[in-house]
């Protein structure tokens, strides 16, 4: 019996980095507000890295696009990986 590797469904695949971005924007406003400097220092780091990954995940997205669009076999792409 083979395993088929679990995948997201494509909808939440596509809003994942929006979810970092405004999980980062949160963390980082609940950073402002704190009045516990340590704890304010940790989350605000924690909310940064979340808008920094959720941005590296589009921008790399986006890119891979772009590059998967200017072949004329796209699915020969996906298959790079896979070595």
């Amino acid at each position: 019996m083979t395993r088929t590797p679990k995948r997201l469904s494509r909808p939440l695949y596509e809003v994942l980095p929006w979810i970092y971005v405004a999980g980062g924007a949160a963390a980082l406003f609940a950073s402002y507000v704190s009045p516990y400097r340590a704890l304010s220092l940790v989350i605000g780091v924690l909310g940064l890295l979340g808008v920094l990954g959720g941005i590296v995940v589009l921008l790399r997205r986006r890119d891979f696009r772009q590059m998967q669009s200017q072949y004329g076999k796209p699915e020969a792409l996906r298959d790079l990986g896979k070595d």
